[in-house]
């Protein structure tokens, strides 16, 4: 897919969409966008892209339209809708949604699409914010492979680990994968620095022995400093944290499988979330543990 032969459609300007949208504008591609609220797209617009006021407007301009919005219900609406994508999109585009969202819905996605003539994948990142500020997603790929390897050179502007999962539905389950060791694992780190204050250490200075260690993670080594400068401003909120947990969990009592660490970690957000904090970054959890 070359700039001078593809226009992409960009549906979900928020903290991850719009450092995504940004490379491929940067790359030299013709880009259209939409977002519900709409000045969170200015600074695009402002760089060259082109606004539409509807995600079936977006779609009928595109080639290839992606999306990241925020919740399932949100990607059926923008999907499925009456003035969504599908009801709109050419025969022969893609669509690419990289909203963390259900398995299933993913598949729904795929074979309505299928039906219509449009490929279409379920590509989830992580990375957080400052993945997708510096284009250094991790991306995991649901769908047919050939709409892969022709969505490959896109998702290179986007991202580093970029790897192809398996039939529709697969991007998903390998996301809610990646949430389980995520959720789990905050709390572990929370645990640890406030244990580090409380026993008189310096935490910075622990962190550095122990975030290269067998202890080492990226939470721990992104989200660890800002933890101890108290800064809790969301590049992944706590709110969208808690939906993913929630289809995880779903998903995962529909296997047949029991997830107790999920479960913890799902029960500490959610108490994070009742005390105020489902605006704060997910790292804010510290603040639960810090009293």
């Amino acid at each position: 897919m070359h700039p001078e032969n593809t226009t992409i459609g960009f549906i979900g300007t928020g903290v991850m969409g719009k450092s995504m949208a940004g490379h491929l504008l940067k790359a030299g591609y013709g880009l259209h966008v939409y977002n519900r609220t709409k000045p969170r797209a200015d600074e695009l617009v402002a760089g060259g892209a082109t606004w539409q006021d509807s995600p079936g407007k977006v779609a009928a301009n595109a080639d290839v339209i992606i999306t990241i919005v925020g919740f399932p219900n949100d990607v059926e609406e923008v999907y499925l809708g009456d003035d969504g994508i599908l009801a709109n999109a050419r025969k022969g585009s893609i669509v690419v949604d990289m909203t963390t969202s259900r398995p299933d819905l993913a598949v729904k996605i795929y074979n309505e699409a299928k039906a219509k003539g449009i490929a279409s994948l379920d590509a989830p990142v992580s990375g957080g914010d400052s993945g997708a500020r510096e284009a250094r997603l991790s991306i995991m790929a649901g769908g047919d492979k050939d709409t892969f390897d022709a969505m490959f050179p896109l998702f290179e502007i986007m991202g580093k680990n970029i790897v192809y999962q398996g039939p529709a539905g697969s991007g998903q389950h390998t996301k809610m994968c990646n949430q389980i060791a995520i959720a789990a694992g905050l709390v572990a780190v929370c645990e640890a620095l406030v244990y580090a204050k409380k026993s008189g250490l310096d935490q910075s200075t622990v962190l550095k022995s122990i975030a290269s260690g067998a202890a080492g993670s990226w939470s721990l080594s992104n989200y660890g400093p800002r933890m101890i400068a108290g800064s809790f401003d969301p590049g992944f909120y706590v709110k969208h944290f808690i939906k993913d947990m929630k289809i995880a969990s779903e998903s995962a009592r529909a296997m047949g499988m029991n997830t107790p660490g999920l479960d913890l970690a799902l029960s500490k957000f959610e108490k994070l979330a009742a005390e105020g904090g489902a605006d704060l970054g997910v790292h804010g959890l510290y603040t639960l543990f810090d009293k």
